[in-house]
């Protein structure tokens, strides 16, 4: 998957635990963004739907949080901008600010 090789060679971290953090991700957009956009989102990234389906439940940004760090990961250091920034590619800036938008507590970590 493109996304994962990306955010592998952009973060610097192992490709299991990019590929949990990217599945945390998403599973946060999934439960936080319009459906709509999502949907459009999920067909641009070929490979998401499975790593979405992976992630655990948990909602909101500071569960999210504590799964990346539980993952080794951090939002901070960048896999979260470096996701948005790959989905902007594919989606279109309109769109993922919607996405965005529709979590105010995720502009934080973008």
């Amino acid at each position: 998957m493109e996304l994962i090789g990306r955010l592998v060679a952009d973060v610097g971290d192992a490709r299991a635990a990019v590929e949990t953090g990217a599945g945390i991700i998403l599973d946060f957009l999934v439960k936080e963004g319009p459906a709509d956009k999502m949907r459009l989102l999920l067909a641009k990234l070929p490979g998401a739907e499975p790593l979405t389906r992976k992630a655990t439940s948990e909602s909101g940004v500071m569960g999210g949080n504590m799964r990346m760090t539980g993952a080794g990961l951090s939002m901070g250091q960048g896999m979260t901008r470096q996701f948005i920034a790959y989905a902007r590619e594919k989606l279109g800036e309109d769109e993922v600010d919607d996405i965005v938008g529709a979590s105010p507590r995720l502009a934080q970590f973008v």
